[in-house]
């Protein structure tokens, strides 16, 4: 079992840079941070971008892997996208894996003037745009004519570090997009489902942990040929309101079949409040275990 941390944009680097040091020495295995021109209630709150964010935090970090949590087609285009993608995998020598969902019906639209999308239109949007950046970070030239993005002779020089593109982490819930993790994804992610009790919370990812099996059995792909990251944060209550929830969470996602999951630097109040010692007990008393059956 591997554990990652979610660090939010929030802040200044001063303050930012000792956080993302300190994942990597207290032994977490990814580190991440969202995606977004500004998020739900910190809207109004400081916001940085995740681009440089994540080149800032491969200059001070040697072994942690990096990524995205998750870019989306709400606000960005393929072909610019791929080279700053291809600049990321370079800095970080080969740590960054790219975390990529369809993007939601929030901010990112509404700021941007856009309009808002029926399901079946962001999930067709999403294909094109897995399929398009797959060919822009695989191929030398790229010409596109999709009904949502357009290239024209694009190019890919001089390509990923790691070989042959970057590990796409896709973020799955309905059947299209899981569909698409199946056959682009080195990587799937999911939250769960908004539900009013954590229960309910758990019984959801257990049905979609389930329904991406049989995505994988219909598309003729082995069921342990996919990592598989469970956003821990996404249900009622947030893991790390102790070491013995926590290690509760990790064994609950390990039954299921997770092979890695992902909580979030404890924040000082609203969404995701908890303390930082508690993170430090983590790292102290559950990391050192991760890669046991004893969960």
């Amino acid at each position: 079992m591997r554990i990652g941390i979610v660090i939010l944009p929030e802040y200044r680097w001063w303050i930012a840079e000792p956080k993302w040091r300190a994942v990597e020495t207290y032994g977490f295995d990814h580190a991440w941070t969202y995606d977004h021109l500004g998020w739900r209630s910190l809207v109004d709150e400081p916001w940085f971008g995740a681009i440089p964010t994540l080149t800032a935090a491969a200059m001070v970090t040697s072994r942690i892997r990096l990524g995205t949590l998750v870019a989306s087609p709400n606000f960005r285009h393929p072909v610019p996208f791929a080279r700053e993608v291809t600049a990321l995998d370079d800095v970080s020598d080969g740590r960054l894996q790219l975390g990529i969902g369809a993007g939601g019906t929030g901010f990112d639209l509404s700021v941007l003037g856009s309009g808002q999308q029926a399901p079946q239109d962001r999930a067709h949007r999403f294909e094109e745009f897995v399929e398009l950046l797959d060919a822009l970070l695989t191929k030398e030239k790229t010409t596109w004519q999709g009904e949502h993005f357009h290239a024209v002779e694009a190019r890919s020089t001089p390509g990923c570090v790691q070989q042959p593109r970057v590990p796409f982490l896709i973020a799955a819930n309905a059947p299209s997009s899981l569909a698409l993790a199946a056959r682009f994804g080195q990587g799937w992610l999911t939250n769960g489902d908004r539900t009013e009790s954590r229960t309910d919370w758990w019984r959801s990812v257990e049905v979609l942990a389930r329904r991406m099996n049989e995505t994988l059995d219909a598309t003729g792909r082995r069921q342990d040929s996919i990592d598989r990251y469970l956003s821990v944060d996404s249900a009622t209550s947030y893991s790390m309101g102790s070491v013995e929830q926590f290690r509760d969470v990790i064994g609950r996602a390990a039954e299921l079949g997770f092979t890695d999951v992902v909580a979030h630097w404890p924040r000082s109040d609203g969404v995701y409040a908890g303390n930082e010692s508690v993170l430090e007990q983590v790292a102290i008393e559950v990391l050192p275990a991760r890669h046991s059956n004893s969960w």
